[in-house]
C-alpha cells in the first residue's frame, strides 16, 4: 500500500480494476447466480424458504399474502429488488417449472402458456409444500453452520440440511460472469436408488450409475428422444445437449398433441404453425384448435386437409420447425462443499453430496448426543436429591447461597446444583423418582444407540440409506418424462409440400413478378402498372421453381407457390433477388429438374443444360450464361430430346439454319458453342444478332412469325435450310425476312 502526503492510498487503475471485477464476478457467482451442492438452492431461494419456515407457514398452516414473505426476505436478509425475489419465489411454487415444488401458492400462479402471467404478491398467498421439510426438517438439529445477515442484526443459515439431493430433484439455470449453469430435473425415486446403490458400493461408475438414473424427468409428459448413449457422455462430462419432443395422437383423423416439452408454451406452438399456414409453407394443415381445458391442460388439434396426408412426416416436419421439439443445454457447474463452482459429473455429484449428508447426520446425532448426555448429567443430580430429599431441603431454607453447599455435599457440578434449586415442590412427590429413573433408562439406551452409530461408520450408512428410502416412499413418484429414441425430425423441402396445380408465371419488363392459377389465362391481357407492360411468362406447376434470367446472364429461382397472386400486380423481383447493378430480368421458365433447356446469346453461341442447374440457392444467383460483348440474353427454349431435336435459328438479315441440337455441348455454365455465324462486330453495334431459336421435335414443324404474318415450315421445307453448325443459313423467304419470334410444334 502506498500513501501520498494527505494520508490517501495510491493505487495503479489496472490493479483497481482487476480488483474490483474478480470481486464482483465472485460475488455473484457465489452468492447470486450458482447452486450449492449440498441444498440445490441459489442463496436467494435459501432464503426465502428459511424465511417462510421462521413465519411459521409450514405445509399445514394457513396461507400468508406473499407480499409478507418477500418483506421479510429483503428486510432481515436479501437486500435486492423486491420483483426479482417474488419471481423467485413464483418459480419455486410453479408445478410446471419445477419438478418438486417447495412452495404451495394459492391464487394466480401463472400458467405454463405464460409462466410470467403471475399477479402481484399482494394478491397472492403462499405457505411451504411438504417437500420443503425435507430441507428444513433438521434446521434446529445443529446439522449447519450459521453466519451474520447482512446488517448483522440476525444469523441465517449457510446451507439448509438437505435430506434429499435436491441439486438433481429439481435442477436451475444461472448466468453468473464468465461461466453459467443448466441442470436438469431428475426423478427423485431414481436419484435415491443412485445414491443407495453407491452407498452400498462406492466403485460404481457413471455408466452403472445411469442405470438408476437413465436421464433427466421434467414436470411435463413430453418424452426425452436423446439416445441412452448420448445421455451417458452428458453424465460423464457434465456437458451437452438432449432434445424434449411432444407428445400426439390421432383421433378421428385430427392430430392431438397431449403433451409439450419443457417450458414450451402451447400459444406459441400455435403461433408457429399459423405463421407457416400464413406463408404457404404447410398446404398440408386446414386448421388449429386449441382445446386445452382443467381436465385436459394440453390438447392442441391439428386438423390435416385431407385423410391423405402422411401426418408422421407432417408431425415430423413440425417437430424440426416448431417448438414441438426443443433441445436443452446441459451444464452440470456447482458449487462444491468447498466452495467452488466447478463442472462434475454425475458420479461427483452424488459422491460429495453423499458426503455432505453424512457430515449432516453426523453433526445431528453429535448433536442429539450432546443434548442426552446433558440430560444424563443433570438426572442424576436430581436423582441425587430426591433420594437425600430432607437434606437437601433443609440445607436451602437454612443456608444463604444453597448452591455451594449442595455442591460440595452431594459433589454435584453447577448445572445439576442449578437444577435442583429449579425443581417445583409438586415435582417433590415420590412418582417423580420413578419417572426420573425411566428417563433415565430411556435417555441411557438413546445415548447407547447414538454411540454406537457415531462410532461405525457401517451403521451411520445403514441409517442414511433407511432415512433417504423413508424420504423416497414419503415424496417419491413415477417418472413424467418417457425415455424414447426417436429418428432425427426432418423438416419437409417446401416444393413437395406444395400442391401441384397448374400456374402461370407472369414477368414485366420492369421486372415484377405475378403467378396465375390455370394455363389458360392471356398474360399479355393482364393489366400492369403505369409504364410497365408484360415481358414474359412461363407454365408449369405450382410445387416447381420459377426459374429467371438476368440481363448480365445470371440465373435465379424462387418457389412458384410463393409468388403473389396475378389478381394483383404482383411485387418486385427485386424486393427478393439481389441482381448486379444495372442489371434487368430477361425471361421466365419452368422446368423439370431433369429436363433440358436451350441457353443462348443473341450473338449467336449456345449450350444445352438440365434444369436444375438454372436453381440459385442465394438471393445473388449464379452466373448461368457468359455474354460476349454486346450480347443479350435469349428467353431459354424447352429441349424435348437433345438427342432427336433439330434447332432452328434466325438471323436479323433473314437467315434461317437447323441442324441437330446434339451438335451443341451439354454444359453447367459457360458462353456455349457458336450456333449461327454472326460477325462480332455487327453484334457489338446491334446491325446483325439472332432473333429467334425454337428446338423442333423429330417429324415437327416450324412457324415463323414476322408481325401479324407467319410461315409454317413443315419437316419437309426444313431440310431446305438444313447445314451444319456455326453456318450463315439459307435466306428466308422474301417478306418473312424480319422474324419476331419461333414456335416448334
Amino acid at each position: 500500500m502506498i500513501l501520498n502526503d494527505d494520508g490517501i492510498e495510491n493505487i495503479p487503475l489496472r490493479e483497481f480494476t482487476e480488483k474490483a471485477y474478480l470481486d464482483y464476478s465472485m460475488y455473484v457467482i457465489l452468492d447470486r447466480a450458482l447452486p450449492h451442492l449440498g441444498d440445490g438452492l441459489k442463496p436467494v431461494q435459501r432464503r426465502i424458504v428459511y424465511a417462510m419456515s421462521e413465519l411459521g407457514l409450514s405445509a399445514v398452516s394457513k396461507h400468508k399474502k406473499s407480499a409478507r414473505t418477500v418483506g421479510d426476505v429483503l428486510g432481515k436478509f436479501h437486500p435486492h429488488g423486491d420483483s426479482a425475489c417474488y419471481e423467485a419465489m413464483v418459480l419455486m411454487a410453479q408445478p410446471f417449472a419445477y419438478r418438486y415444488p417447495l412452495i404451495d401458492g394459492q391464487g394466480n400462479w401463472g400458467s405454463s402458456d405464460d409462466p410470467k402471467s403471475f399477479a402481484a404478491m399482494r394478491y397472492t398467498e403462499a405457505r411451504l409444500a411438504p417437500f420443503a421439510a425435507a430441507l428444513l426438517a433438521e434446521l434446529g438439529e445443529g446439522t449447519v453452520d450459521w453466519a451474520p445477515n447482512f446488517d448483522g442484526t440476525l444469523e441465517e443459515p449457510v446451507l439448509l440440511p438437505a435430506r434429499l439431493p435436491n441439486i438433481l430433484l429439481n435442477g436451475t439455470t444461472g448466468i453468473a460472469v464468465g461461466m453459467a449453469t443448466d441442470i436438469p430435473p431428475h426423478n427423485l425415486n431414481e436419484v435415491v436408488a443412485a445414491c443407495i446403490a453407491l452407498l452400498d458400493d462406492r466403485k460404481l461408475d457413471v455408466a452403472r450409475l445411469c442405470e438408476y438414473i437413465p436421464g433427466p424427468d421434467f414436470p411435463t409428459d413430453a418424452e426425452i428422444i436423446t439416445p441412452a448413449d448420448e445421455l451417458r457422455a452428458i453424465y460423464e462430462t457434465g456437458n451437452g445437449s438432449l432434445r424434449q419432443r411432444a407428445l400426439w395422437e390421432r383421433e378421428n383423423g385430427d392430430v392431438v398433441v397431449t403433451a409439450l416439452p419443457y417450458q414450451v408454451s402451447g400459444a406459441r406452438i400455435l403461433e408457429q404453425i399459423a405463421q407457416q399456414m400464413q406463408a404457404k409453407k404447410l398446404p398440408m394443415v386446414e386448421d388449429l384448435r386449441d382445446e386445452s381445458d382443467h381436465e385436459n391442460p394440453t390438447r392442441l388439434i391439428i386438423v390435416p386437409r385431407s385423410n391423405r396426408i402422411d401426418i408422421e412426416a407432417l408431425m415430423s416436419h413440425l417437430f424440426a420447425t416448431t417448438d414441438l421439439e426443443r433441445s436443452y443445454r446441459v451444464n452440470l457447474n456447482i458449487i462444491g462443499l468447498d466452495g467452488r463452482p466447478r463442472v462434475r459429473d454425475l458420479r461427483e455429484i452424488l459422491v460429495e453430496w453423499l458426503a455432505f449428508r453424512r457430515a449432516t447426520v453426523t453433526r445431528r446425532l453429535q448433536y442429539r448426543l450432546e443434548k442426552v448426555t446433558e440430560r444424563l448429567h443433570i438426572l442424576d443430580g436430581l436423582l441425587a436429591a430426591f433420594l437425600n430429599i430432607d437434606e437437601v431441603i433443609a440445607i436451602i431454607r437454612a443456608e444463604e447461597r444453597p448452591k455451594p453447599v449442595l455442591m460440595k455435599r452431594f459433589d454435584l457440578s453447577d448445572r445439576q446444583a442449578e437444577a435442583i434449586l429449579d425443581l417445583k415442590l409438586r415435582h417433590l412427590a415420590k412418582l417423580e423418582e420413578i419417572r426420573i429413573r425411566g428417563e433415565q433408562e430411556q435417555l441411557a439406551e438413546e445415548r447407547d444407540q447414538l454411540q454406537g452409530l457415531l462410532g461405525s461408520p457401517r451403521k451411520l450408512t445403514r441409517l442414511i440409506r433407511e432415512e433417504l428410502l423413508a424420504d423416497a416412499g414419503k415424496y417419491g413418484d413415477a417418472r413424467r418424462s418417457p425415455l424414447r429414441e426417436q429418428a432425427s425430425a426432418q423438416a419437409l423441402d417446401e416444393t413437395a409440400m406444395a400442391p401441384s396445380e397448374p400456374v402461370t408465371v407472369i414477368l414485366s419488363s420492369a421486372g415484377w413478378v405475378r403467378a396465375a392459377k390455370g394455363h389458360e389465362i392471356d398474360p399479355a391481357s393482364l393489366n400492369f402498372r403505369a409504364g410497365d407492360d408484360y415481358l414474359a411468362a412461363a407454365r408449369g406447376r405450382s410445387n416447381q421453381p420459377a426459374l429467371f434470367l438476368d440481363s448480365t446472364g445470371r440465373c435465379y429461382s424462387l418457389p412458384a407457390h410463393t409468388l403473389p397472386s396475378a389478381r394483383s400486380q404482383g411485387e418486385p423481383l427485386t424486393g427478393r433477388l439481389s441482381p448486379p447493378s444495372g442489371a434487368t430480368f430477361a425471361s421466365v421458365v419452368m422446368a423439370q429438374n431433369d429436363e433440358h433447356l436451350l441457353i443462348a446469346s443473341d450473338a449467336g453461341y449456345g449450350f444445352v443444360t438440365a434444369a436444375e442447374n438454372l436453381l440459385a440457392k442465394n438471393k445473388s444467383g449464379k452466373v448461368l450464361l457468359n455474354l460476349p460483348r454486346g450480347a443479350r440474353v435469349l428467353p431459354p427454349v424447352a429441349v424435348s430430346d437433345p438427342a432427336t431435336d433439330l434447332l432452328a435459328a434466325v438471323g436479323s438479315r433473314g437467315r434461317l439454319l437447323v441442324f441437330p441440337v446434339a451438335e451443341l455441348p451439354l454444359m453447367a455454365r459457360g458462353k456455349g458453342n457458336k450456333i449461327i455465324a454472326i460477325p462480332g462486330p455487327k453484334v457489338a453495334v446491334r446491325e446483325e444478332y439472332v432473333t429467334a431459336l425454337a428446338c423442333v421435335p423429330a417429324g415437327g414443324s416450324l412457324t415463323l412469325y414476322c408481325g401479324k404474318r407467319h410461315l409454317t415450315l413443315k419437316p419437309s421445307d426444313l431440310d431446305h435450310y438444313r447445314g451444319e453448325r456455326g453456318r450463315r443459313g439459307a435466306l428466308l423467304p422474301r417478306g418473312f425476312q424480319s422474324v419476331d419470334r419461333a414456335e416448334a410444334r
